[in-house]
């Protein structure tokens, strides 16, 4: 027989942290950080923090806690770093120098976990794209990451140039190919959506892991993937629903998180079409994470800056089976069950008919923009 088992990877996280953040909220950081390295199957031997004005322009960290990381990776046959914020291209080549090994900073990592959530041939050439873009002004061992389909010695180009000159051609032409086959699929998803006028539509959004797609199966009573894992969904899912014979199109998109690359916005702006599109946004909140205030901010950074700040929106407050006592829960001073929030839990389904009322009331709303002349079912 042959070992096809694959031999575990361990990894060492690194935050720098300013004055003036606490220590909670730096191990808070760090927690999300191993979260999104575990998604990788890499498992944390140890984590790293150091207070400065600001990253060291060289290292990211100082000297001295750049040599401490130093001896625990060799000593420990470490293979991968992951630092909590993108490196430069100078700072990530000086420190794989300094490390020998694999270095992530956030954007790669999370560019990586995309790339093996990404199932749809859209998704996929959307993930592609936008790591070229990431790493095109990157390149040092890290290119070894992607497949480098070269002939011989022929395809190097004329006398003396150098491998990585070669390496930014390849790219850059990877980025043209990519970008005209996302124009292709964009255009036929634009046709799609197109195709759907006359109908409302509504987007679950939310930070990753606040369980949208579990409420995305609950409403629409399909069968969508749904796991206690960070970017359970990468792909853009859509489902027609109907309640009480009111149609509408439900649809599920990726997660936001904190310090989402800008290339993957970007890279991802045909899938969050959907987001721009909808009538109505249920904001789906992980009401039992500490820093949900924090998560929501993100949430709404990211929908202002995709140009959908504006569209009407329901905060539907997730996981409060797991809050102790909910009547002390008051966030933003949102009552329970209000028109633009609701209290609810996709695991014990607490509040899901409320939570389906609410839409309908909603959706009837924006039904009759489109259909003035709609007649409620009693009245047909």
């Amino acid at each position: 027989m042959i070992e096809t088992k694959k031999d575990q990877e361990y990894g060492v996280l690194v935050a720098v942290a300013t004055k003036f953040q606490s220590d909670e909220k730096t191990q808070e950081y760090l927690d999300e950080l191993e979260f999104l390295v575990q998604t990788l199957d890499i498992k944390v031997e140890k984590s790293y923090s150091q207070k400065l004005e600001h990253p060291d322009t060289r290292s990211y960290v100082g000297k001295g806690k750049l040599e401490e990381i130093k001896e625990f990776v060799k000593a420990k046959e470490i293979g991968n770093v992951i630092f909590d914020d993108d490196l430069t291209p100078s700072q990530l080549r000086n420190l794989e120098k300094e490390f020998k090994v694999k270095v992530y900073d956030r954007s790669l990592l999370i560019l990586d976990i995309f790339l093996k959530r990404a199932k749809t041939n859209q998704a996929k050439t959307q993930v592609e794209l936008a790591r070229y873009q990431y790493l095109l002004p990157r390149l040092t061992r890290m290119w070894t990451h992607l497949e480098r389909q070269r002939g011989g010695t022929a395809t190097r180009g004329g006398a003396g140039e150098k491998e990585i000159e070669t390496d930014r051609r390849n790219i850059r032409t990877q980025i043209n190919v990519l970008r005209k086959k996302l124009d292709k699929i964009e255009t036929q998803a634009a046709t799609r959506r197109k195709s759907r006028d006359g109908i409302v539509r509504v987007a679950l959004v939310g930070y990753t892991n606040a369980g949208k797609s579990s409420l995305m199966r609950l409403i629409s009573k399909e069968k969508v993937y749904a796991k206690d894992e960070l970017f359970a969904t990468v792909d853009s899912t859509v489902r027609k629903v109907v309640i009480n014979q009111l149609p509408f199109l439900l649809s599920d998109t990726v997660g936001f998180i904190r310090k989402l690359p800008h290339n993957l916005i970007e890279s991802f702006k045909s899938t969050l079409e959907e987001v721009k599109e909808a009538d109505i946004l249920l904001h789906v909140i992980d009401a039992s994470n500490p820093s949900y205030e924090d998560h929501v901010a993100v949430v709404e950074s990211t929908l202002e800056e995709i140009g959908a700040a504006d569209i009407k929106m329901i905060k539907v407050y997730n996981k409060v089976d797991k809050i102790e006592d909910l009547s002390e829960f008051h966030p933003s001073g949102h009552k329970a069950n209000s028109n633009d929030s609701i209290f609810v839990s996709a695991k014990t389904k607490y509040h899901l008919q409320e939570l389906r009322d609410l839409l309908e009331n909603q959706v009837k709303k924006e039904h009759l923009k489109i259909y003035p002349n709609y007649l409620e079912p009693e009245q047909y």
